[in-house]
């Protein structure tokens, strides 16, 4: 029997020999394959679910993140495989990837690592924001992988042409995609364009003096159904096996796009790649904000009704369906199609083991841009959830003293997906003040219409921290 897809670090270089692929699964509860890892590899713990192959001899249990200027209280954690990629301070420690013993049936504190130590400045929220980095790719989207060896690629006209390759793994040694980019008319500003990537072309009203790239979702990563895990070109390039989540492979694509442009001189391109920005609805809003999250070079990140999966959290969207709304749940979703990776499966009936939510997933955004709309006709999308996430989620931005880089607007009296007049004001204040630098839009924004369906909200039963505020 093949291996599963496993908890794959980085690059995931899944090569085939005698037994068991580098980084591919060799054990945990209910794995049914060979134990047998390659030559030069071991078959190494990383919880009860998974035991990896890994180089050389199995790793010793690693310690926790480690704020800069403290010390690591002695803590009982799961082996961390690696560190993860640091996007903020260097100065941050090795990251765990799990967390051994966690139970929180609230939202966890987006200000208290993984060993009890504080976040008390902005470094601080860096090293965090790497740590709950690690922990979303490990349990839920799967594991992002860096820029591979070869990128390259080029625009002509409004084509955006892009190959990636240098990785082995797939059943191709490189893969190529084309997106279209829609140009304003008129001369471009001194820098550029600024440039809104569309996931499926998008669905909001875009301003004058904006570029839109319209990015196909389903040439990176099949999203038909759950017979979609490991079909499109990125599992073609790194296997089908790759435990990458579709989303997390467009998220993938899209910085492998952001790359490209940036070998392009601005005087050629006229894009402003300092000001892009995403969106996506629906599923794809889901996606969207997946790539704002973890794409640093992405200015604002535009949610567009992302219900379950996206803006709302787990735990919420858990309590108000047993509140008795009819909402989609973690147990319903992974049966629908393969937006999430495959070790979160083993999650969804646990959902306090998760040392995060959906909530810290849309922190990872700040302090960058983050607007999310949500559209309480459509019950499935989690009202409540949606409220109660983006409510915890705001606390890190009031945090950094950002408050007006984050809005929320839930409304009904509109088609899912169907961006409503009443809306475009504050999707506007959001285009002018994070894309073409007008400083003065009024961006302070967080409105609800407060129809739950009978279901109440008491934040203090879920959002149990102080906030800080991080110098």
């Amino acid at each position: 029997m093949a291996p599963k897809a496993a908890f794959v670090v980085l690059a995931t270089l899944v090569v085939r020999s005698l037994g068991v692929a580098i980084y591919g699964q060799c054990g945990g509860i209910g794995f049914t394959g060979s134990t047998v890892c390659d030559a030069g590899t071991t078959c190494t713990v990383l919880n009860s679910y998974y035991s990896q192959c890994l180089p050389g001899a199995a790793p010793a249990p690693s310690s926790t993140v480690v704020p800069p200027g403290t010390s690591a209280a002695p803590t009982a954690t799961a082996p961390a495989s690696t560190s993860t990629p640091v996007v903020g301070s260097s100065t941050c420690a090795t990251t765990p990837r799990t967390l051994s013993g966690y139970t929180n049936s609230k939202l966890p504190d987006p200000f208290t690592f993984a060993n009890g130590s504080k976040v008390v400045t902005a470094d601080d929220w860096a090293c965090r924001r790497n740590e709950i980095l690690a922990f979303i790719q490990q349990y839920e989207s799967g594991f992002l992988p860096p820029k591979p060896p070869q990128v390259s690629g080029s625009l002509s006209g409004s084509t955006l042409s892009v190959t990636a390759g240098g990785v082995s793994g797939g059943s191709a040694s490189s893969i190529t995609w084309t997106s279209s980019i829609k140009f304003p008319t008129g001369t471009a500003p001194a820098n550029g364009w600024p440039l809104l990537i569309a996931y499926d072309g998008g669905s909001i009203p875009v301003p004058s003096g904006v570029a839109v790239l319209s990015y196909t979702l389903e040439t990176i990563a099949n999203q038909d159904s759950t017979a979609s895990r490991g079909k499109g070109l990125f599992f073609n390039l790194y296997g089908a096996s790759a435990n990458a989540s579709a989303m997390t492979a467009w998220a993938w694509g899209v910085s492998r796009m952001i790359d490209v442009l940036e070998t392009i001189p601005a005087t050629t391109s006229k894009l402003d790649l300092s000001k892009i920005a995403v969106t996506g609805c629906s599923r794809d809003g889901k996606g969207a904000l997946t790539a704002g999250a973890f794409e640093p070079r992405i200015a604002l990140t535009i949610a567009q009704e992302s219900g379950s999966g996206g803006a709302a959290c787990w735990r919420l969207s858990l309590y108000e369906q047993q509140q008795g709304s009819a909402v989609q749940t973690a147990t319903e979703i992974v049966t629908e199609n393969v937006w999430f990776g495959p070790a979160f499966n083993n999650y969804v009936n646990q959902l306090n083991v998760l040392p995060f939510d959906h909530h810290l997933l849309a922190a990872l955004v700040a302090p960058r841009a983050l607007l999310a709309f949500d559209n309480t006709d459509y019950v499935w999308l989690s009202p409540v959830s949606n409220f109660g996430c983006m409510s915890a989620t705001r606390t890190v931005f009031q945090a950094l003293n950002v408050q007006d880089n984050f809005g929320f607007v839930q409304a009904g009296g509109h088609a899912h997906c169907a961006f409503p007049t009443t809306q475009v004001p504050q999707l506007d204040a959001f285009f002018s003040k994070f894309l073409q630098g007008q400083s003065s839009a009024n961006t302070d924004v967080f409105t609800t219409n407060n129809v739950w369906n009978g279901v109440s909200f008491n934040p203090s039963d879920w959002i149990t921290w102080a906030t800080p505020s991080l110098s």
